[in-house]
């Protein structure tokens, strides 16, 4: 038996990293990188000019732009199975509701004199 003959599937799991493009090229990264830069300067700029009512809403849209493009280009949720992604998101909700439940249990759990330590007060 001639054991040197390959199939085509063997040849495909052998090469397998050398045809999948799993993200961006390097100028993709490049043009996400510049991208997050730019809107890391609108952030910063939101300390030297006064946006009014505006600076808490746009910084807090700005995160959550720069977290999303981080997330699926960086971490390549984008390009990974739809399952990673909804774990991730997920995990990301859980952890939004425990800091929401822990940030209103302060409001219940404090002296209603507005002072935690009565030996101060």
């Amino acid at each position: 038996m001639n054991t040197a003959v390959s199939t085509d599937a063997e040849h495909s799991e052998d090469s397998h990293g050398d045809d999948h493009d799993h993200g961006l090229s390097d100028v993709g990264y490049i043009k996400i990188a510049l991208i997050l830069a730019v809107l890391t300067a609108v952030e910063v700029a939101t300390y030297f000019w006064d946006f009014g009512v505006l600076e808490v809403p746009s910084l807090l849209i700005l995160m959550v732009v720069k977290f999303q493009i981080v997330v699926s280009y960086f971490m390549h949720l984008k390009f990974d199975s739809k399952v990673f992604s909804y774990l991730f998101i997920t995990g990301v909700i859980l952890a939004m509701l425990v800091f929401a439940a822990m940030g209103t249990s302060m409001v219940f759990w404090q002296n209603p004199s507005g002072c935690d330590l009565s030996a101060f007060c």
